[in-house]
């Protein structure tokens, strides 16, 4: 789940982090009404999930109320690379000498967190690692200790920071630490992390990721969920509790179980096609379920064939095969959808596919072939 800067500025500020003083306005009198309390030049930010708003005009100066009030009616109800901009945070501007680059995420080779610096703040960090990767300094951290002083201090001689504001920095890098560990992030980082001129340390932008596994200890920050920055598809499926990630290819998946989505995506590559998604009904799934991740998988416009794999345990072959003649019926398709069903009460969920005259595989390597080959007919035919 991803947070939204003026969210995960709370959070910062909560942990002891300074972040700049802001307002959330939603229409052009709130933004007015706030650049006049805050007073000076105030930066007018577009709270939308995308990153590099910057550079697409999602940040705007603004050195008066009246001209704040231009600023955000520029943005509000507006698109913003893709996403309608339906809040801005409206901050009191830094006088910045200096941008760096300061972050905790998870390194899954690892199976730990790491600390990352740079002395290149306000800029993609990933591009920076690819094109300067020496600029980019990571310190691995053991899951036990967690991030300790000297990690602090390592990492300020590597951005040449100096001496004098040492023990600023290792406050603030001791505090994302803790806000990042606290609510189960898998990133958190401050880009820029500015020097003022006045030689004090400031979070400027803030992001966290928070991990989805883990919301159900943090039910406030889970009800805070911008569903609207989601796609619809992403949207219906967390409201189903399907777990769906969209892919670039073009054979909709739809398993049971994460273990054996992952399998499938590869058998399907093994034959010379690409998943258009990662879907997992989960355990148990009932019809309803059946229903509602098809019609995501369909509302794909890049589909060409669908495959549905299915291994009933817990999960009824019978009520998957109710649900996919339930969805056809409800929404007719015109790309081919192949079945295979296997497990509790798999001959009973055959036997329906087959009186609806749906195409069922006996295997996944039968079944993969099979979605793959109609993919690229239906590519040939377009």
């Amino acid at each position: 789940m991803n947070l939204h800067e003026y969210q995960a500025k709370r959070l910062f500020a909560a942990g002891g982090i300074p972040v700049p003083e802001g307002v959330v306005a939603e229409t052009v009198e709130e933004a007015q009404a706030a650049a006049e309390r805050l007073g000076g030049t105030v930066a007018v930010k577009a709270q939308v999930l995308v990153g590099g708003r910057g550079k697409a005009g999602g940040i705007l100066l603004a050195h008066s109320p009246e001209e704040a009030a231009q600023a955000a009616a520029r943005l509000l109800g507006h698109p913003l690379k893709g996403l309608t901009v339906r809040h801005v945070l409206v901050e009191k501007a830094a006088r910045i000498a200096d941008e760096l680059y300061m972050g905790l995420v998870i390194d899954r080779e690892a199976g730990a967190p790491a600390f990352l610096v740079s002395s290149e703040g306000g800029v993609d960090i990933e591009e920076t690692a690819r094109i300067h990767p020496g600029r980019v300094h990571t310190i691995p951290l053991d899951p036990y200790w967690g991030l300790r002083s000297y990690h602090a201090v390592r990492a300020a001689q590597a951005i040449a920071l100096p001496r004098e504001r040492w023990g600023e920095f290792a406050a603030m890098a001791q505090a994302l630490y803790q806000v990042a560990r606290g609510y189960d992030a898998t990133l958190a980082e401050i880009n820029p992390l500015v020097v003022t001129e006045e030689g004090h340390l400031l979070a400027l932008d803030a992001k966290i990721i928070l991990d989805d596994s883990a919301l159900y200890r943090h039910k406030e920050l889970a009800a805070q969920s911008d569903l609207g920055d989601e796609s619809p598809a992403e949207a219906e499926a967390r409201r189903g509790g399907i777990s769906y990630v969209k892919l670039d290819g073009e054979i909709g998946c739809m398993v049971n179980g994460a273990g054996l989505a992952m399998a499938t995506m590869d058998v399907i590559k093994l034959f010379g096609g690409e998943p258009a998604n990662f879907l997992d009904i989960g355990g148990g799934a009932r019809r309803e379920r059946v229903v509602a991740a098809l019609h995501i998988i369909l509302s794909d416009p890049n589909v060409r064939s669908v495959l549905i794999n299915i291994f009933g345990g817990i999960t009824r072959c019978d009520e998957v095969a109710q649900g996919i003649v339930e969805a056809l019926a409800q929404r007719p398709v015109e790309v081919p959808v192949v079945v295979r069903l296997v497990g509790t009460n798999g001959e009973e969920g055959r036997r329906i596919l087959r009186e609806a005259n749906l195409l069922a595989a006996e295997t996944l390597s039968e079944g993969a072939r099979l979605a793959v080959q109609m993919a690229r007919q239906a590519r040939r035919g377009t």
